[in-house]
């Protein structure tokens, strides 16, 4: 066995993988890979996109424009993940609140029927550049406003988009279906991280 976890372990680390977030989400799930990382995070960093980028496209297209700033700070075998997650329903984009009201208004709109969790992921080395999106379906019993009130003024989800953390009181009162990845609602597609970063 332990022949085994050596072995792993010198596939894992060919490369000093950085992670390019705050998120204290993307680095509790990162580390659940059994893998080493340090955190960089440099401030500034842009998250805008066109109005007329597909909205399925904008979180895919801002993780990527997360690695521009990185780029050049890499040296060899550096192995950059950059990530962002966005919220839809109604063809809207719905990122991180920016206070209680814009949250219960979020709320309202994914209370009671299906939204899509999309996260976007870029790895980005020295010599080349990889991105892809993961998208899960979330269902949402219809919220009570005592309900969406309580869950704002306790754990003041304004970090997060779409203003829940699934892992949070919201998703255990709320949530009556996934269709795909937990941990991409969570913030980070940690298999198909792993996957990809094997075909590296």
């Amino acid at each position: 066995m332990d022949d085994i976890k050596r072995g792993f372990r010198v596939v894992k680390q060919n490369y000093r993988i950085i992670l390019a977030s705050a998120s204290p989400r993307r680095r509790e799930l990162l580390s659940g890979l059994d893998i080493e990382f340090e955190v960089r995070v440099l401030p500034g960093v842009s998250e805008s996109f066109p109005k007329n980028l597909p909205v399925c496209d904008v979180p895919q297209f801002i993780a990527v424009e997360k690695a521009e700033p990185y780029t050049g700070k890499l040296v060899e075998n550096d192995l950059l993940i950059t990530a962002d997650t966005v919220v839809i329903v109604d063809n809207q984009v719905l990122g991180k609140p920016v206070d209680a009201h814009d949250a219960a208004r979020m709320l309202r709109l994914i209370s009671g029927r299906t939204h899509q969790v999309i996260t976007g992921v870029c790895l980005t080395t020295v010599s080349c550049q990889r991105s892809f999106s993961v998208t899960t379906d979330v269902t949402f019993k219809q919220l009570s406003n005592e309900e969406i009130n309580h869950y704002i003024t306790r754990y003041k989800p304004f970090d997060k988009a779409g203003a829940y953390g699934i892992q949070e009181w919201i998703g255990y009162i709320g949530v009556t279906s996934i269709n795909g990845s937990y941990y991409n609602v969570m913030g980070f597609p940690v298999q198909r991280i792993w996957e990809e970063i094997q075909k590296l």
